[in-house]
């Protein structure tokens, strides 16, 4: 009945245990011999060499070159060596020289090596805060020289 703990002591008494950030983990491969009918979502990276029919939203894509995708591509890095079939959208695109691409890319940075083909069209996405700048630099030129700012404007 009476002790030397008291009933609040023994909920101060535990320490909470400080949470470990949680590594990353390896990439999900679709191997050569696999096909897959339905979209693949991921928040860590992916890299294909099988067949994907639908839509693939994650990290980082990795496109092998036996790979074939139909279906959009949504990700912050895609890197295609293989087939794609669909709209590609990412901050960084890279097309090897044996990328077969028939789709439209939206991105922020590109690059196509020589051999590459793309039938599509390609458009560079605005991050906002770049887009912001741009703004802010038109409004102070169009205070300085309307005709200048026009001319940027149009450019």
């Amino acid at each position: 009945m009476f002790s030397k703990k008291s009933k609040g002591s023994s909920a101060s008494s535990q320490v909470s245990q400080p949470v470990a950030p949680s590594k990353p983990s390896p990439p999900s491969l679709i191997s050569s011999d696999l096909t897959i009918i339905g979209d693949l979502k991921s928040d860590g990276e992916i890299q294909v060499d099988g067949v994907i029919e639908g839509d693939i939203r994650t990290k980082t894509l990795l496109v092998g070159e036996g790979a074939n995708i139909k279906g959009s591509i949504v990700a912050d890095s895609v890197r295609v060596h293989g087939r794609v079939n669909g709209q590609i959208k990412a901050r960084t695109v890279l097309l090897s020289k044996t990328a077969h691409v028939v789709g439209d890319i939206m991105h922020e940075d590109l690059a196509i090596e020589t051999g590459a083909f793309l039938e599509g069209h390609c458009k560079r996405m605005v991050h906002p805060a770049e887009k912001a700048k741009a703004e802010i630099k038109t409004a102070a030129v169009a205070t300085l020289d309307p005709k200048k700012a026009a001319a940027e404007k149009t450019a």
